[in-house]
């Protein structure tokens, strides 16, 4: 449920008194409120509205700390998480390189994510636009399943420090899935604003590509050059961001930022940056720390650039904190969640153009590191892959495994998609484009 600023603020308030014999606190609230409506086998078979507000608290006594969280947001539920977290932090071994929580030392800019439009879209403008798709899905035979949500929320947080923060923001997003007996389809789009959603479009795109790719073929597996739709290409630079730009595997040595910061790791058509105050995405002006978000340029022009930092990282490291922390208690380091890769000067429907025998993918699925300072992933394509011949998509192929690194990709990238898709997750977004690869490496088939 949405509490609003004023409810917001008024929980931090009472949860900084209750824990007020602790050292230092933090507390965050996050609420949400959405409407989701579900469809399978061409039926709509759930329109749910999901209403929910948790508190979270983390108390520190020196460097001793201890956390707990809620969702119960009355002064009974508050006053048992704060109990709860005094008495872990009580018990808890100290941390000795915990330095204390951030303090409030510079202006937030005020960023504009709410979009009344999402928020009052109603059921039955989802299930309309549901239902043009299952119509063109029936017409071919096909099954269409997938979801249509929009919803808002919003985030507060505060700390004995003197930080206090709001933010709020609509979100709306549309993915389907559909199916022939033997080829499927995929389409999503996400966006601030239900307006910038072309749902009639995501259906057409789905509906095609599982028509186009029935009746696929074997295909061996090895080298072949790529065309990487959007969903694929978020995939590669999420994790790219993960494994590489997160300041603690920088400070330990566990990223190839280590040895390549500064040097060429992409061809110059290559920039990726990260930055919370940008609307296309899920635009957050500070972490789950309540620190501004500073942009950081990842890769420009082709040069890796910096990590991203959380106050506990850039302490150890003697940096500047650049507003990445995620919530705590968090084993994972900084993560960059708001990241972008410039769009080039090809259209998308061109990037086949040149290609003699290679590979269309749709997407990627079970996407996983093997080896995290060379970049290595392996994972399996999906919905929609397809067998460019001489310039152009001539039939569908098999799923296939592959095996490659992020970085070795962007080496070889020979060609940019003119535009970008954006997708929202929980507390993140990408906005990115396609991309042509000259090799990529396939390392084993499936049998469908």
């Amino acid at each position: 449920m949405m509490l609003g600023k004023i409810r917001c603020e008024a929980i931090l308030k009472e949860v900084l008194q209750l824990s007020r014999e602790a050292g230092e606190t933090e507390v965050s609230v996050f609420t949400s409120e959405g409407g989701l409506t579900r469809f399978a086998e061409n039926y709509i078979h759930q329109n749910a509205v999901e209403r929910n507000a948790q508190a979270s608290v983390r108390v520190i006594f020196g460097r001793q700390i201890g956390h707990a969280g809620t969702n119960r947001v009355d002064t009974e539920g508050l006053r048992s998480m704060v109990e709860r977290a005094v008495a872990i932090a009580r018990l808890s071994e100290e941390n000795p390189d915990f330095g204390g929580l951030p303090s409030d030392s510079e202006a937030i800019p005020l960023v504009d994510a709410f979009r009344p439009s999402t928020e009052r879209y109603s059921p039955q403008r989802r299930a309309e636009a549901i239902a043009k798709l299952i119509f063109a899905a029936k017409e071919k035979g096909f099954r269409a399943s997938g979801a249509f949500g929009t919803g808002l929320r919003e985030f507060a947080i505060a700390n004995s420090k003197g930080i206090s923060r709001y933010q709020s923001a609509t979100v709306a997003d549309f993915n389907t899935v559909v199916m022939s007996d033997d080829s499927s389809g995929y389409a999503n789009a996400s966006a601030l604003d239900v307006c910038d959603l072309d749902v009639d479009s995501l259906a057409k795109e789905a509906v095609d590509k599982a028509e186009r790719s029935r009746h696929p073929i074997d295909l061996p597996a090895g080298e072949y050059p790529v065309v990487l739709e959007e969903y694929a290409v978020s995939d590669l630079v999420g994790f790219l961001a993960y494994l590489g730009f997160n300041g603690m595997t920088y400070r330990e040595g566990q990223s190839f930022l280590t040895e390549k910061k500064g040097q060429k790791v992409a061809v110059p058509e290559i920039s990726i940056w990260d930055d919370g105050l940008d609307t296309r995405g899920l635009a957050q002006p500070f972490d789950f720390e309540g620190v501004p978000k500073r942009r950081v340029d990842l890769v420009k022009n082709g040069i890796a650039g910096e990590p991203v930092w959380d106050s506990y990282n850039s302490r150890l490291a003697n940096v500047t904190n650049t507003g990445h922390a995620l919530p705590a208690p968090n084993t994972y380091g900084p993560i960059p969640l708001n990241v972008f890769m410039a769009p080039g000067l090809t259209p998308k429907a061109d990037l086949l153009k040149g290609v003699e025998r290679g590979i269309w993918v749709t997407r990627f699925h079970y996407v996983n590191p093997l080896h995290p300072k060379k970049t290595l992933l392996t994972g399996m394509t999906r919905d929609g892959t397809f067998l460019i011949e001489n310039g152009r998509i001539t039939k569908g192929i098999k799923n296939m495994r592959f095996t490659a690194s992020i970085l070795d990709a962007l080496s070889k990238v020979e060609a940019i998609g003119s535009t970008t898709r954006c997708f929202i997750s929980t507390f993140g977004s990408s906005c990115v484009p396609a991309l042509r690869i000259g090799s990529f490496a396939f390392s084993g088939v499936t049998r469908f």
